[in-house]
């Protein structure tokens, strides 16, 4: 996985902030293979219950999260129990590493 502690930590934190204790988030895409270099980083947040207003939380995720680890491309997904099953989304489950 190529974050370092201080941004995994900050990742973790920005989610129980904004998200929720009950929300889990998870590295995708290619910062989670060590043998690749550059890319941005992708997360995705599973909400543990329906009805949170998913775009607000991505767009705050993505800006509180910049303000603590720098200007960075961030890509954050969020999901709930009915989020439709999209090929993002199913990406998202096969390769996500829990932070």
């Amino acid at each position: 996985m190529r974050l370092s502690e201080h941004d995994q930590q900050a990742i973790r934190d920005v989610c129980a902030e904004v998200a929720g204790l009950g929300a889990r988030v998870y590295l995708f895409g290619s910062r989670v293979h060590d043998d690749l270099r550059g890319g941005d980083i992708d997360l995705w947040v599973d909400l543990p219950a329906s009805g949170a207003d998913k775009f607000a939380i991505s767009t705050r995720f993505g800006a509180r999260l910049q303000r603590l680890i720098g200007e960075r491309k961030i890509d954050v997904l969020v999901t709930d129990p009915e989020s439709a099953d999209t090929p993002i989304i199913r990406s998202a489950r096969h390769s996500g590493v829990a932070l």
